[in-house]
């Protein structure tokens, strides 16, 4: 199994946000779990996948209100 990491620009790029966002979210503790070696921070593309999966919502009318 290869593990794939992404750089913060590559992961901006996806995610069409800024890489500034993402250096926000490590420092206030939010986003995908990182890995910091030497200078460079990379996330593992399992970790990005699990965080994207983690927020995915069907939409934002509560089920219990699409049936009334």
């Amino acid at each position: 199994m290869t593990i794939r990491h992404l750089n913060q620009i590559q992961l901006a790029r996806r995610w069409n946000i800024s890489h500034r966002t993402l250096e926000r979210w490590r420092w206030l503790g939010h986003g995908p779990s990182f890995l910091k070696i030497g200078g460079r921070v990379v996330y593992r593309e399992e970790d990005v996948e699990a965080f994207e999966v983690a927020r995915t919502r069907g939409g934002t009318v509560p089920a219990a209100e699409m049936t009334q």
